[in-house]
């Protein structure tokens, strides 16, 4: 146990600030995602 503390000390804030990324881009990848999508409904629309 005393040799695990100190990883965690010196890993778990690196770990928290990638999930915290990773979570931000996966919502704006799934709105470009989205976007891709409806774009041949809007481009016949527009035709």
């Amino acid at each position: 146990m005393d040799q695990i503390m100190p990883i965690i000390s010196e890993v778990g804030f690196p770990v928290a600030v990638t999930l915290y990324l990773l979570y931000r881009i996966e919502t704006r990848l799934d709105m470009v995602v989205q976007s891709i999508q409806d774009l041949p409904l809007k481009l016949k629309e527009k035709a």
